[in-house]
């Protein structure tokens, strides 16, 4: 059950918040300044690459490295083809990567992990190195994954822990782990300022400060201090309560927050969603939206028996864009549509910046909001 009188208490937020989540969230700007001075210590900025690989490849382990990677194809327009390994495996423990046949010498790999010690991630590097496949990774130093890929005369760049000391936190009996909100940022951020370098795409230092400048301001707008009508993110989380959201996106940057916000309302609050890409999504979703009508009731029968009344699939539209003025907007045909079928809508749209800061504002806000519907819930599902 949501409690939405918690939104406006930011001592109870926190004591709800057994887990950290917010502190996560709103230390994201800190998490990718520290990200990119380790990048930038290990040599990162020193490199000088042949070229442009023909192919590269990313392998890691959890939700956090198949969004990096669809943020890491969208942002490089097509340059290079940018391909996400699937794992197979009975449990994620225990999950292995196959390279592809064709995979040699022209390629890159690159493997995520905030461990380091998958085995499945280690035996891929040996994978590699057979096949003169030149392979990188972000992963916490000196873990067996940093030393495998040592061996095989790759780089190996430093995950930022959320602790400074790069320990994971000494919990006693009764203490819960917290979750690291903040791990997608420390993997994306070595990736981008090596992606820069090979020529994929355009990132130099100062568009990665320019980042966590970014998401330092979306902190500071959806912080918990701050009332929920004034909130976007606190704003968003209310109105998902109770529903099931159809995460509509324009452009292919959004699109990466449409996915990677169902995925974080499925891991951090226990929510489901749908995310689908305008203008297909206005007829993959229509019928989900007319279907939805039979169930309905009429409000206006003060006699009914409300004991025996159906549960009313509750949908809501969230659209996600780049930007509210972007050209051939499908807003008006989305507001058509919702009106149509009485669908209630959510909007949220990224102020003007480059590619980077776009991709920034719009998953910190939803990153935000589904933090808010997970502590605000009185029954919370684990850290994910």
């Amino acid at each position: 059950m949501f409690d939405e009188t918690l939104l406006e208490d930011p001592d109870a937020l926190a004591r709800a918040d057994v887990h950290g989540l917010l502190r996560g969230v709103a230390g994201a700007g800190a998490r990718v300044r520290t990200a990119l001075r380790l990048a930038e210590e290990a040599g990162v900025t020193e490199l000088r690459p042949d070229g442009r690989p023909r192919t590269v490849l990313i392998a890691g382990s959890g939700p956090d490295a198949a969004a990096v990677a669809d943020l890491l194809s969208a942002l490089s327009s097509g340059t290079c083809p940018v391909q996400l390994l699937d794992p197979t495996g009975p449990t994620p423990q225990q999950s292995h990567w196959t390279l592809p046949g064709w995979a040699g010498s022209l390629d890159l790999l690159l493997l995520l992990s905030t461990q380091g010690t998958e085995q499945g991630l280690t035996d891929l590097v040996e994978q590699a190195y057979r096949r003169g496949c030149t392979a990188a990774a972000v992963t916490p130093p000196k873990a067996p994954l940093a030393d495998a890929v040592a061996q095989v005369r790759g780089m190996a760049l430093p995950f930022a822990a959320p602790d400074p000391s790069g320990r994971p936190a000494r919990l006693g009996p009764t203490d819960e782990p917290a979750a690291d909100t903040g791990a997608f940022w420390a993997l994306l951020i070595p990736l981008l300022a090596l992606a820069d370098r090979i020529g994929l795409l355009s990132a130099p230092p100062s568009a990665l400060q320019s980042v966590a400048d970014t998401l330092d301001d979306v902190a500071t707008r959806c912080g918990p201090a701050v009332a929920t009508y004034t909130n976007p993110a606190k704003t968003l989380a209310a109105e998902l309560d109770g529903s099931l959201p159809l995460l509509w996106s324009q452009g292919r940057i959004a699109a990466v927050g449409a996915r990677r916000f169902a995925t974080v309302l499925a891991a951090r609050a226990g929510r489901p969603a749908l995310s689908a890409e305008l203008p297909a999504a206005l007829t993959v979703h229509g019928p989900l939206q007319a279907g939805a009508h039979p169930l309905a009731v009429d409000a206006d029968d003060f006699f009914r028996d409300r004991l025996e009344e159906p549960d009313r699939l509750r949908l809501r539209v969230v659209l996600l864009q780049e930007a509210a003025d972007q050209p051939a907007s499908a807003a008006p045909a989305v507001r058509e549509q919702a009106y149509a079928h009485d669908t209630p809508l959510s909007e949220i749209s990224a102020t003007a910046g480059t590619l980077l800061d776009t991709a920034a504002e719009l998953l910190a806000l939803t990153d935000f909001a589904a933090v808010y519907l997970a502590v605000a819930s009185t029954e919370r599902p684990s850290p994910a």
